[in-house]
């Protein structure tokens, strides 16, 4: 199975508009195992990585959370707050030290708005990513609990 890796930030948005919010990012750091969401909580922020990497996992009744996919630089933590009801889909944690630039939801998608072509922008590279999460989150279900080779059916 091919799979292409998400599209960063910096490749999908126009500069003018990657720029706009970079200036409302905040830099933050996670030591390694900090929890940055828990699948079910309220999505009021989202961060794209600069450094280190950050799983999401998704809870399986009667097991251990299913780790989906591994995040690193320059992807982007977090699309639930885009979309109502703005709760998290996923869970994340920091697997190594990191440091990411934060980004207020409320701020973001009020930029959106005043700015449809911004906005256009934002929700395309943000629905491009959640179309590679559900892929991703597909095929590793499949491989953790389909029968042998389910994952393999074009």
């Amino acid at each position: 199975m091919v799979t292409t890796a998400t599209p960063s930030m910096l490749r999908a948005l126009p500069g003018e508009h990657r720029n706009r919010l970079l200036r409302i990012a905040r830099e933050v750091s996670f030591p390694q195992g900090t929890r940055l969401f828990e699948e079910g909580g309220r999505a009021d922020r989202f961060w794209i990585v600069r450094t280190g990497t950050v799983e999401l996992d998704m809870r399986v009744p009667g097991r251990r959370a299913a780790v989906i996919e591994t995040l690193r630089h320059d992807e982007l933590i977090g699309w639930s707050w885009l979309f109502r009801p703005h709760v998290w889909h996923l869970g994340a944690e920091a697997t190594t030290p990191v440091r990411a630039y934060e980004f207020d939801a409320t701020a973001v998608r009020l930029m959106c708005q005043e700015d449809p072509a911004m906005g256009q922008a934002v929700t395309q590279w943000v629905g491009d990513v959640l179309a590679h999460r559900l892929r991703s989150a597909r095929t590793r279900l499949l491989d953790l609990y389909a029968p042998y080779g389910a994952g393999n059916v074009v």
